[in-house]
C-alpha cells in the first residue's frame, strides 16, 4: 500500500530543498514525470542532484521548439504557449503516457504524478518580467480513479532569467512536496510554496485545487489566503466559485467596477450595477461584447470588524456568485490604485460605479499624504485616460435630501478640483435610479438579519433572502480554522 503519511512528519521546521527532494526520492511509491518549458529543467534538476531519483523520475523533458511542442501537445487555438490550456494538455499527455507504459500489475502501489510548467522568463529588453503556469496532477492512493490537481499562475519579479529559473525550480519542489505530504492542510500547503523563496521575487495570483482529496477545499477561500499571505495584490473568482486569472479576464476589456461591502448584497447594489451598466455600454468607446463587470471587495473592507472573518467572506462570496457575478478581492483601498491595476491590463474605457459617500472619500486629502505629489498625483492616476465615475445618489436620512454630484459637499479646498473633473465629464450622475430603494443600507439589513427581525427580506434581490435563510449566512461563527 502507499507509504505517504497523512500526519505531518517533517525532517525539520522548514526542510531544505534537498531534504524535500530526497524524502520524495526515497519514497518507493511516488513515481512520475517532469515536463518543463521556458525556464530549463530546474525542478527536475533538484531531484537528480538529491540522489535516488531513478525510482521517482520516469521521464524529464523540455520541448522548447514550438513545432516540436505542437507535435507532442497539439496546437493552441490562440497560438500561445504560456497558457493554462497548454499546461493542462501537458499534464494530460504526460499522465496518459505513464498509465500506458507502467504496468499496474507489476507496480500496484505506485502513486503516479505528472509535474509540468510552461513559462516565459524576462525578455532581453527587461521590459516584461515574465510569467508562467505551474501544475501537478497526482494521486494519493493507487486505487484512486480521479486524480488530484493543483494549478497555479505565477509572475516573476526578478530581473535576471537565471534567478527566475532557480526560483521556479524551488517552487516546483515545494509544490510536489506539499501535494504529497501537506495535502490535508491546504492553507499550510499554500504557505509552504514560499519555503526558501522571498515574497518579493515571485507572485502567485491564482491557484485552484481540484480532485477527491480537495473536495472540501473552497477555492475562493484559497484565493483569500493568497491576499492574506501577501502573495499577490488582487485575486478573482467567477460565478462557479472557481478562481480566475485576472489578466485573462481583464485583458483589453472595457471594465466596469462596483466596490462595496456586499454584506449582504442589496437591491441598492443591484440598482447601482444595472443602471450604471446601462449607461456604460452606451458610451461611444465601449464595446458591449468586450465589457466585463467586476464586483470588488477590498481587504480593508473585509477587516472592517478587526481580523478577517473567513466565514463572513464566504457568505458575501456565496451571494455574489449566486447572482452570476465575477468578484475581485484586492488590497487597493484607494481608488487610484485600483485604476492603476486595471490600466496594467487594458487601455480601453474604465468605469467606476460609486455612491456619494465614496466620492466624498475620493476627495479627502488624508488618503494621499504618503504621495510626493499628494492628491494631484493620485488624481492624475485615477482619471488617467478614459475613465468615468458613475455616481449613484444618496438620500440623507436626517433631511431626506437626495445628494447628487450637483449638491455633494466636498472639503472647501477641494471644491475647484472637484468642479474641474465634474465639468470635464469625468463624473456622471445616475438619474434613472429607483427612489424606493435609497433608504436601504447593507449595515442596517445585516443588523436585522442577526437580530432575526422581520421585513429585511424585501430589501434584497430576488432569491437572496432564501439563500441566507437556507444556508444560515451572516449568523454563524467564524469558520473552524482548517490547517
Amino acid at each position: 500500500m502507499p507509504s505517504v503519511p497523512s500526519k505531518e512528519n517533517s525532517f525539520e521546521n522548514i526542510p531544505s530543498i534537498k531534504a524535500k527532494t530526497l524524502r520524495i526520492n526515497l519514497n518507493r511509491d511516488i513515481y512520475g514525470t517532469f515536463a518543463e518549458i521556458g525556464a530549463g529543467q530546474e525542478t527536475a534538476r533538484h531531484f537528480f542532484r538529491a540522489g535516488g531519483a531513478s525510482g521517482t523520475i520516469a521521464k524529464a523533458m523540455s520541448a522548447y521548439d514550438k513545432s516540436f511542442s505542437d507535435a507532442i501537445y497539439g496546437i493552441e487555438e490562440d497560438g500561445r504557449y504560456v497558457t493554462q490550456s497548454r499546461l493542462k494538455k501537458m499534464l494530460d499527455h504526460e499522465m496518459r503516457l505513464v498509465e500506458e507504459r507502467i504496468s499496474r500489475d507489476n507496480n500496484p502501489d505506485y502513486l503516479f504524478f505528472s509535474y509540468a510548467n510552461t513559462v516565459a522568463t524576462i525578455d532581453f529588453s527587461k521590459r516584461y518580467k515574465g510569467h508562467g503556469w505551474v501544475g501537478l496532477r497526482f494521486q494519493l492512493d493507487p486505487d484512486q480513479k480521479e486524480y488530484d490537481e493543483i494549478i497555479l499562475h505565477i509572475r516573476f519579479k526578478q530581473n535576471e532569467a537565471r534567478l527566475q529559473q532557480e526560483t521556479l525550480g524551488i517552487l516546483g519542489v515545494n509544490l510536489i512536496y506539499g501535494a504529497f505530504f501537506k495535502f490535508h492542510k491546504p492553507k499550510k500547503l499554500l504557505k509552504y510554496l514560499y519555503d526558501h523563496i522571498d515574497h518579493d521575487t515571485l507572485e502567485i495570483d491564482m491557484i485552484n485545487f481540484t480532485g477527491p482529496n480537495f473536495s472540501e477545499v473552497d477555492n475562493r477561500l484559497m484565493s483569500l489566503q493568497l491576499i492574506k499571505n501577501d502573495m499577490t495584490d488582487a485575486v478573482m473568482f467567477g460565478p462557479d466559485g472557481h478562481n480566475l486569472l485576472p489578466a485573462a479576464v481583464l485583458y483589453k476589456k472595457n471594465i466596469l467596477a462596483l466596490r462595496g461591502s456586499f454584506r449582504p448584497v442589496t437591491k441598492v447594489n443591484m440598482d447601482m450595477f444595472q443602471k450604471s451598466y446601462d449607461i456604460f455600454i452606451r458610451e461611444q468607446t465601449v464595446d458591449m461584447d468586450n465589457a466585463i463587470v467586476v464586483f470588488e471587495i477590498t481587504l480593508s473592507n473585509l477587516k472592517a470588524s478587526g481580523e478577517i472573518d473567513e466565514q463572513d467572506f464566504m457568505d458575501r462570496a456565496e451571494l455574489l456568485c449566486s447572482l452570476g457575478h465575477t468578484v475581485l478581492i484586492s488590497k487597493f483601498q484607494e481608488y487610484y490604485k485600483l485604476v492603476e491595476y486595471f490600466n496594467s491590463y487594458t487601455k480601453a474605457k474604465i468605469g467606476l460605479t460609486m455612491g456619494v459617500n465614496n466620492l466624498v472619500d475620493v476627495f479627502d486629502e488624508k488618503y494621499y499624504r504618503h504621495l510626493s505629489g499628494g492628491i494631484l498625483e493620485a488624481f492624475g492616476k485615477l482619471f488617467f485616460k478614459d475613465l468615468k465615475v458613475y455616481l449613484y445618489p444618496m438620500k440623507d436620512p436626517e433631511t431626506g435630501q437626495v445628494l447628487t454630484s450637483n449638491n455633494v459637499k466636498v472639503h472647501p479646498r477641494m471644491k475647484e478640483l472637484y468642479k474641474f473633473f465634474k465639468y470635464n465629464g469625468k463624473v456622471m450622475d445616475i438619474i434613472d435610479y429607483d427612489p424606493d430603494v435609497l433608504h436601504i443600507f447593507s449595515r442596517d439589513v445585516l443588523k436585522r438579519i442577526i437580530n432575526k427581525d422581520d421585513g429585511w427580506e424585501e430589501e434584497l434581490p430576488e432569491g437572496i433572502a432564501e439563500i441566507i435563510k437556507e444556508k444560515n449566512l451572516f449568523t454563524r461563527k467564524v469558520l473552524e480554522k482548517k490547517e
